[in-house]
């Protein structure tokens, strides 16, 4: 098996493809060379077959797609480092976006998401998340399927029209608390958020892929505009890492990952959460490594990873900290304590020193012994260090296998269309001028504009299999299925 060579410090660096899922830390301040670790790792891990999922908030990683061009300077540190058969190629990559502009879109249901990570997307309060909670409950017993926000805007119109009754069941449910709902989901609405929410729904089969020759297929998410909606982008990162935890079988230690996750901009996964979610985020990344996934952390600061997720971070490369204030100071500090030392170097002078491409770097060794830390120089990436052309990520995204099954949106019956449907049968009839009654006329409107399309989308026949893996049993069991960190401050969840 081919393990990923980093770099070279006194000997070569490198990182063992069996300890891959041990997870990982890429951290230093900006331009120190953290895009180009992160790009040397997803090559290597792609190249033995395994798939990576990033985020590319910068814009930068994109060039993963394409082949890099040799000059003097790469060659330079071709040599240095000693890189055995190193040639400037292209990686097998997919362009995700939850937009829709730079990629395939991202898609999920507000039901997967589950009240407590719909909460944290609308930062709601305490008070407001309770109501949001029972409102998934009652959908959850109603059988009512939450797809997008359309559907939850419904429900909560039900709710607040039948609140007393609500209230007496579940707890008090007041109108201010729905009317501040609402107003969020207007905010994220505007703002594009609810593009995030429908189907088809983003399958996780579609990120674990390996191209025809057997190399794994890097799947890039377009987070240049989704990092300016920081809940948003975090609460995706959690949903999709929550999905792999509960959908994977367990595997055990194997002679390679079966997945690598790296998260950019950590510290926006932990800024605000509740102690609940931090807690829930540490089991998840403690047990997902028996699931044969590695997961790797990318932030400026070490500090940025809450200490009980930092100790289980195995494989670590630490570049420049400038300690210009006490807070760079401080990182600094917390960077040299988690490596293991080398006497022949003070490693908090060293973080200090380093220059751009050069990184402080240990990796799990032999019997998952952490190795001394060592002063490497980072091996260059097989392709383009910067954003490709929007012709060249154009004709990337022209050929992807996946493009027909998520790039037009699916609408079937959920939420809205039963709550509408409900309200014209209870109704009462009224007499119109031409002598037909007016939910006549309105049933006869809804029939043209689901036939027409000119307000809600159109059923098709292969999202069936979903809705019956989504939903279970009648009366007692008619709950929407719900990950584990989409249902974490609830009590509906059901399996």
């Amino acid at each position: 098996m081919q393990d990923i060579l980093i770099g070279k410090g006194e000997n070569p660096v490198s990182l063992l493809a069996r300890y891959g899922n041990r997870h990982g830390l890429i951290a230093g301040a900006t331009g120190t060379g953290k895009t180009v670790s992160v790009m040397v790792l997803a090559e290597g891990f792609s190249r033995m077959g395994v798939p990576v999922f990033l985020a590319d908030v910068k814009g930068d990683v994109a060039g993963l797609a394409m082949a890099g061009s040799a000059n003097d300077k790469i060659r330079q540190r071709v040599d240095q480092i000693g890189i055995e058969g190193y040639v400037n190629e292209a990686s097998p990559v997919l362009f995700w976006d939850v937009f829709g502009r730079s990629g395939h879109k991202v898609r999920t249901t507000v039901s997967e998401i589950g009240p407590g990570l719909m909460a944290r997307i609308l930062e709601l309060n305490d008070t407001q998340a309770g109501v949001l909670e029972i409102a998934f409950r009652l959908a959850d017993e109603e059988g009512l399927l939450l797809l997008d926000l359309d559907d939850l805007r419904s429900l909560l119109g039900f709710v607040v029209e039948n609140r007393k009754e609500i209230s007496k069941t579940y707890g008090l449910v007041s109108s201010q608390s729905v009317g501040a709902i609402q107003r969020a989901l207007l905010t994220l609405e505007r703002e594009g958020g609810d593009a995030f929410f429908g189907e088809p729904a983003l399958e996780l089969t579609d990120l674990v892929r390996t191209d025809l020759s057997g190399r794994g297929v890097i799947s890039i998410l377009a987070a240049d505009e989704l990092i300016l909606k920081p809940r948003l982008y975090s609460t995706l990162l959690l949903w999709l890492l929550s999905e792999f935890f509960e959908n994977l079988p367990e595997v055990g230690d194997q002679e390679k990952p079966r997945l690598v996750f790296i998260f950019d901009e950590a510290h926006l996964l932990f800024d605000d959460a509740p102690p609940a979610l931090r807690q829930k985020v540490e089991q998840v990344v403690r047990i997902i490594r028996s699931k044969g996934v590695g997961v790797y952390f990318c932030s400026q600061f070490p500090d940025d990873v809450p200490d009980e997720i930092l100790g289980q971070l195995g494989n670590r490369i630490q570049h420049a900290l400038r300690s210009y204030t006490p807070r760079d100071q401080k990182a600094v500090r917390t960077a040299a304590e988690t490596f293991v030392k080398n006497p022949a170097f003070n490693v908090a002078e060293t973080i200090s020193q380093l220059a751009v491409g050069e990184a402080l770097v240990s990796t799990l060794q032999e019997k998952g012994v952490p190795m001394p830390v060592e002063r490497t120089l980072i091996c260059p990436p097989r392709c383009p260090m910067g954003a490709i052309s929007e012709e060249e990520r154009a004709a990337v995204i022209a050929r992807s296998p996946v493009g027909i099954k998520y790039d037009r949106a699916v609408n079937r019956e959920s939420a809205y269309e039963i709550l509408a449907r409900r309200a014209l049968e209870s109704a009462p009839p009224t007499e119109s001028p031409n002598g037909s009654s007016s939910k006549e006329q309105e049933e006869r409107s809804l029939v043209g504009e689901f036939l027409w399309g000119t307000k809600r989308r159109q059923g098709m026949v292969e999202t069936m299999a979903k809705q019956a893996a989504r939903t279970v049993g009648s009366q007692v069991g008619r709950q929407i299925l719900r990950g584990i960190l989409g249902g974490l401050l609830g009590n509906s969840r059901s399996r």
